[in-house]
């Protein structure tokens, strides 16, 4: 039956058999062709093939070969029914056979070629044989061929073989135009539209559909919208597949009233149609109307599909609304869905990102374990909770079962170990990526870069950095942001300024972690032109860059333009406060930066750990105690009084104000302390002059292996040299480097030097000067000049001098102790040469200034003030004060300064000291149970000192001087220095 069926066949494809019976007998085949006699069919038509070559083999005319007709009727029947693999077959056995195909032929092939996926290189091979033909120039032939060359991404070649074509229909446009879109160059099927424009011919609604598309993907509003008035003006606006592309246009770009105008007004929508909507909703966070419009495709009797489930359930995911997310579940179930992978994937995140981790983790045992991507799902939800132990319980499970890692399964796992600190463990998956050959891969090092950086360890991300291959702007980025993390301000400037000269274009993290680093060194110039720079980048919206800029303008004390980048927040957050509060107190504008927070408090801002430090300390450098005791009480309120790092900053706050029962109270009921509190105790009780108490300390501190720092010795040092303990400071100063290897810097070198000067041993702490392994600084110059006045040794002061001299030639404060070395031994010539010298060099000394405050005032005296409004009654008290001392013991040293001529030519009121006026201002002025509180900006004097002493016991008051080294408690005519100072 089989073989009288296909002679028939061959007979009806025979160009001698009449067209009626070539009908009938296409019509007996279509009815052979049901599902069941498929096989069959095919047989028969391998029969009539072989019947066409007996036939051809018996001809001894040539004409058959010259007459394909036969061959082309089979091929193009084959083509109707898609039997494309046989089409192909039968186009093998005519070359073979030497049979010429026509035109028809080969678009036939080509169109099979799209059919099915075959090697491209036959593709070419076909397109040889199209040239050797002659119908290279052939819309029939090119349009496939085109259509092919686009689908295999070879776009370069089918714009040749477009540009070589004669003559183009608007089948050729299109196809040019979408496979251009469709390959990612959608500038280019932009442009040949325009000019398939002005070649004056007709676009179809396909090629509005591909242009539109192409305008979607670049985010090309303006072209696109006045593509949609062509489209509108031509009577294209109810085609459907035009309208589904407008519906995706309009979505991506966020014009959803644009997009629902459309959808409400298409006369037919589909699945596509809806799918668009419901995928363009969710996207632009509309996700409410995107489950209304999934609830009216039902209405419409439109069965959703996977698509359209997935993209709900993205929407109920993003929105965090888990009940709806669950009752698409039971649809998803009910529909048979569930075991579809995209699914499977947004019903993971679902639960994944509604933080119900235990319901996710169940699902995920009823998925298909080969499915990578869900058990990559399933690392992430671990690592959002911080459960690096079910993370890497999980990652373990996937190589048991022999499921192979992708690289977005060590990011995953990789990330929990950064932000829970397992930075060994992270090493140990270093190792697997470079293992299993995902260490030249870019994301997965740039989540390498970013754990190595946040740890500290950034010698090795920057080797992984310059190992990549490829400029990525996430591993650059997190390079700069670990540099500027770990304080290496400088390094982040550089590597920023690289990768501005590679090319890579800064995202708003970069952006903002340069400006940061530029805070940081207060690279004011830097930082503004980085600012313009994000600016043209289109951040200039941006939370985190606004907040760096806040930062860096209040640091810079930039007042004016921190307040501007501050009031260009939309909305602010803890971070932008604190950049304010915190970057105006370390810049010195701490009045700027204490306004800024009372604003913050009464904006109803959330105050945190951060702020609060930030206030507290600025309170601290103004030595405002009160309004700092105000802060504490909210601190306590709010709780933050258990915290470390506010209890240190507390501590330092009344330190400096004075109040050292304060501090030791803060200290001693710190649940938890840190190197920084014993440092800030240390420190302070040293600068209250209690030495042998913060050397207590600091034994305590040993025996509690609590490891001393740089700072923690500059405390101990200082206590030492307050005290008088000469050995024990040099024992402490030589137990740096041998007990706990740290290399002395030239501050505590100056230490030593006044450990020895203080004590009168000058020509010891020369030597010891000149045998320091670094070069001494001024510092440490200016502290043996220090000790060479106090100790009258002029040979040694003038050596101490000179060195001064050249380092900082402008430093008033050389040439006032130059000024006073050879005043207090009686070399007057010295003096006034040390004085024309410096008004010579036209340097300015800083004058004498006292502060005290009073109801909530604070009043300055300079020497010999009479300015103060209630100057006549402070001098009458000052005068009256003077002979009560007097006439206890009290004997005023005036010749220490001024020789006798001076003393006699001038008004003795003009020789008066700024802290003997503001004391004698506060005991008129202050009831008598409070405490004076003086500040002065330089050393406080012999004379003074001895003074107030005599003073406590005449009034029965307590005296604080805090003057530019330390603090004075003045309390029954004794000093807390014991006259060491």
């Amino acid at each position: 039956m089989v073989a009288n069926q296909s002679a028939l066949i061959a007979r009806c494809f025979s160009s001698k058999f009449p067209s009626t019976s070539f009908t009938r007998s296409l019509c007996h085949f279509n009815k052979l062709s049901s599902a069941k006699l498929r096989e069959e069919n095919l047989k028969i038509i391998y029969a009539a093939a072989g019947e066409l070559d007996s036939s051809l083999q018996a001809s001894d005319d040539s004409s058959g070969r010259k007459n394909p007709t036969s061959w082309n009727k089979l091929i193009s029947f084959c083509i109707d029914n898609k039997f494309y693999p046989q089409v192909l077959n039968l186009f093998s056995r005519m070359l073979n056979k030497n049979v010429t195909p026509d035109e028809g032929a080969l678009a036939n092939v080509l169109l099979a070629c799209n059919g099915i996926n075959i090697v491209f290189h036959f593709v070419q091979q076909i397109h040889a044989k199209i040239i050797h033909y002659g119908f290279n120039t052939s819309p029939l032939v090119c349009n496939p061929l085109i259509r092919l060359y686009l689908k295999n991404e070879y776009v370069d070649s089918a714009i040749q073989i477009f540009r070589n074509m004669c003559s183009k229909d608007s089948v050729t446009w299109v196809a040019m135009i979408s496979g251009l879109s469709q390959n990612f160059r959608e500038l280019e099927a932009i442009l040949l539209y325009h000019e398939m424009r002005s070649l004056g011919v007709f676009p179809t609604p396909y090629a509005f559909s591909s242009i539109i598309s192409a305008c979607t993907k670049i985010d090309s509003y303006e072209v696109g919208e006045q593509l949609h008035a062509v489209i509108y003006k031509w009577g294209f606006s109810s085609e459907l597949f035009v309208c589904n592309s407008l519906l995706a246009f309009y979505t991506r770009c966020g014009k959803l009233n644009s997009a629902e105008l459309i959808f409400s007004e298409m006369p037919n929508r589909d699945r596509v149609s809806y799918n668009t909507m419901i995928a363009g909703l969710a996207m632009q966070r509309s996700g409410e109307r995107s489950l209304q419009i999934f609830e009216q495709m039902h209405i419409e009797f439109l069965k959703p599909d996977c698509v359209t489930v997935a993209c709900l359930l993205g929407t109920c995911a993003s929105m965090a609304v888990l009940c709806k997310g669950v009752q698409l579940h039971a649809y998803a179930i009910k529909a048979g869905m569930c075991s579809d992978i995209i699914i499977e994937g947004s019903l993971l995140d679902l639960y994944v990102k509604c933080s119900d981790v235990k319901t996710a983790h169940k699902f995920f045992l009823t998925t298909r374990t080969d499915n990578v991507v869900l058990w990559n799902v399933m690392l992430t939800a671990y690592g959002q909770i911080g459960d690096l132990q079910e993370s890497f319980d999980i990652y373990s499970q996937m190589q048991i079962d022999g499921l192979q890692p992708n690289q977005y399964t060590y990011p995953s796992i990789l990330r929990t170990c950064t932000s829970v600190g397992a930075f060994d463990l992270g090493e140990q998956l270093h190792t697997q990526v470079i293992k299993t050959g995902f260490q030249p891969n870019v994301y997965v090092c740039s989540v390498l870069i970013d754990m190595y950086a946040k740890h500290g360890k950034l010698e090795t991300a920057l080797k992984i950095l310059r190992r990549l291959k490829e400029d990525d702007i996430v591993s650059w980025t997190a390079m700069i942001a670990g540099y500027a993390q770990h304080e290496m301000f400088i390094e982040a400037l550089k590597i920023f300024v690289e990768m501005q000269k590679r090319r890579i274009q800064s995202d708003n993290v970069g952006l903002s972690s340069a400006i940061s680093a530029c805070a940081g060194i207060q690279a004011l110039n830097q930082g503004r032109q980085i600012h313009s720079k994000s600016i043209v980048s289109g951040y200039s919206s941006d939370l985190s860059i606004g907040n760096a800029l806040v930062c860096l303008y209040a640091r810079c004390g930039c007042i004016h333009e921190a307040h501007l980048a501050f009031e260009k927040i939309d909305a602010r957050d803890n971070i932008s406060w604190n950049g304010m509060i915190s970057g105006f107190a370390q810049s010195g504008q701490t009045e700027e930066a204490l306004k800024v927070f009372s604003q913050m408090i009464q904006a109803g801002g959330e105050a945190s750990q951060f702020t609060y430090g930030s206030a507290v300390s600025a309170a601290a450098n103004l030595t405002n105690v009160k309004l700092g005791m105000q802060i504490h009480a909210k601190i306590i309120k709010t709780g933050y009084d258990s915290e470390t790092e506010v209890c240190n900053v507390l501590m330092t706050l009344y330190a400096k104000c004075g109040n050292l029962k304060g501090a030791r109270r803060v200290f001693f009921e710190m649940p938890q302390k840190n190197e920084v509190s014993w440092n800030a105790m240390i420190t302070g009780y040293s600068q209250h002059g209690f030495g042998r108490q913060a050397i207590e300390l600091f034994e305590d501190m040993k025996k509690l292996q609590m490891m001393p720092n740089h700072i923690t010795y500059v405390g101990v040092l200082s206590a030492c040299s307050h005290v008088g303990l000469v050995e024990e400071g040099l024992s402490y100063f030589n137990s740096m480097s041998e007990k706990h290897s740290l290399v002395p810097k030239r501050e505590h070198y100056a230490c030593v030097v006044d450990i020895l000067g203080r004590a009168g041993q000058v020509c010891r702490a020369r030597e010891f000067v000149e045998s320091m392994p670094i070069e001494p600084d001024a510092m440490v110059w200016r502290t043996l000049l220090s000790s060479c006045t106090v100790h009258k040794n002029t040979e040694i002061g003038r050596v101490a001098a000179e060195h001064l001299l050249e380092l900082e030639p402008k430093d008033s404060a050389t040439y006032v102790l130059m000024s006073n070395m050879y005043a207090v031994t009686g070399k007057w010539d010295y003096r006034d040469r040390a004085r024309r010298l410096m008004k010579d060099r036209g340097v300015r000394k800083e004058p004498g200034r006292s502060w005290i405050e009073v109801k909530n005032s604070f009043h300055a005296f300079f020497v010999g003030d009479k300015l103060h409004p209630l100057a006549g009654e402070i001098y009458n008290y000052l005068e009256d004060l003077n002979k009560r001392v007097a006439a206890i013991g009290y004997i005023q040293d005036r010749s220490s300064l001024w020789s006798e001529l001076e003393l006699e030519q001038k008004d003795p009121t003009a020789y008066t000291h700024s802290e003997k006026l503001a004391v004698a201002f506060g005991l008129i002025s202050l009831p008598d149970m409070i405490p004076l509180h003086v500040m002065k900006n330089l050393r406080v004097c012999n004379d003074c000192h001895n003074w107030i002493k005599f003073v406590t016991n005449i009034v029965g008051r307590t005296i604080v001087v805090r003057d530019a080294y330390r603090f004075h408690h003045f309390k029954n005519g004794d000093c807390s220095c014991k006259d060491y100072w």
